[in-house]
């Protein structure tokens, strides 16, 4: 191939890029409208990503991985981003008490999971007991939590409009 041949490719190329690809008039407003996480969700999910992703709060760390399976296992499908963002995926459209506790159901199965780590560690580790304890008492409250959020869930119809309850 002929050097001038290429050097015209990469003018054209070039050419091309600057008119197709011109961040400057790319209007940046129409993408953020239409970014799915950016949607408005229920006003419990962001309280409870809050204290469901946070350590100090829940006494457990759920990776990405942890979140995709519990999508997983209620038969829903998230894409594996921010962890935030995929727990307000997981409950953008919540309208059903039923699936609201078959979510929570399986959280608390992660979390039972978590306790018998924890308390292997503390067997295995007696003077670190009372930070393993300390958790599975963070464990306890955040289950407890979700267990009466899960009861005080009021069903939203088709009809009614969810940001407006």
């Amino acid at each position: 191939m002929n050097k001038a041949d290429l050097s015209d490719l990469k003018a054209e190329f070039d050419a091309f890029v600057r008119g197709k690809c011109d961040t400057e008039s790319c209007d940046t407003n129409e993408t953020a409208e239409n970014d799915p996480d950016d949607l408005p969700v229920p006003g419990f999910v962001d309280d409870l990503t809050d204290k469901l992703l946070s350590p100090y709060h829940s006494g457990v760390y759920f990776s990405r991985l942890d979140i995709k399976r519990v999508a997983e296992a209620i038969d829903e499908s998230i894409p594996i981003k921010e962890r935030k963002k995929m727990i307000r995926a997981l409950f953008r459209h919540t309208t059903k008490q039923a699936y609201l506790r078959s979510a929570f159901d399986e959280f608390n199965r992660h979390f039972g999971g978590r306790i018998l780590i924890y308390t292997e560690l503390s067997e295995a580790f007696p003077a670190s007991k009372h930070f393993f304890d300390e958790n599975i008492s963070k464990i306890n409250k955040m289950q407890k939590m979700l267990d009466q959020m899960a009861m005080d869930f009021e069903e939203i119809e088709a009809t009614d409009e969810p940001m407006m309850i």
